[in-house]
């Protein structure tokens, strides 16, 4: 590892998937946000459970069944203390579960504004390969070749070039990698030996100076 520069990337989204629903006060269908609050209601020793979205217009609200007549027992004590809290973590989990989001609307828009943590794993004095580590809880709306292009400030032409000349690799690899979305555990190694402006991709790759 003597001539690499390792970082990671931690994507967290800004905001969390918004499905599209007829609103009643609307009149017509509109993007829904998520409250992060949970409804709760017991019906004998059984519960019901939906996560509470408003229209981000009027404020009606949309109950999402997250589940129907489900057992105390069942659900275990730690899950029932995250739905009578709202546990922020655990709503966030619900948020982006995007199947079951799928099932109840048939329009779900999921934002691409991201936050991105980086941080030098290792740092060697003369590095040559810069290896990149992506991690993302939940799923990123955002296209690798865009991600690339920002975050380290250069062109997409210029990536497609490193690709081209076999100076830009993947694990795992595809044939067209850059049209995908960014996934977590993804890792880009590119060999910089020969490009001048190395030490500033670097900078712009290891520091956190902008989402």
């Amino acid at each position: 590892m003597c001539n690499i520069l390792q970082v990671r990337w931690t994507l967290t989204p800004k905001t969390s998937p918004q499905p599209w629903i007829a609103c009643s006060g609307c009149g017509s269908p509109k993007p829904f946000r998520s409250s992060g609050k949970i409804r709760l209601n017991a019906n004998g020793k059984r519960l019901d459970a939906w996560l509470v979205y408003k229209c981000i217009d009027c404020d009606k609200t949309w109950n999402r069944t997250l589940f129907e007549r489900r057992t105390v027992q069942d659900l275990g004590p730690s899950t029932l203390e995250a739905l009578q809290g709202s546990d922020p973590e655990w709503v966030r989990a619900q948020e982006f579960e995007l199947d079951g989001l799928k099932r109840k609307a048939k329009r779900v828009d999921e934002p691409s504004d991201v936050i991105i943590r980086k941080e030098a794993i290792h740092a060697a004095s003369n590095w040559t390969l810069l290896d990149i580590e992506i991690s993302a809880e939940f799923p990123v709306n955002l296209r690798l070749d865009r991600l690339l292009a920002s975050e380290l400030a250069i062109s997409r032409s210029r990536l497609q070039a490193l690709r081209d000349g076999g100076k830009l690799r993947a694990h795992p690899d595809r044939n067209d990698l850059f049209r995908h979305k960014v996934k977590d555990g993804l890792r880009i190694i590119l060999d910089l030996s020969e490009i001048a402006d190395r030490e500033a991709i670097g900078e712009s790759a290891a520091n956190s100076d902008h989402c």
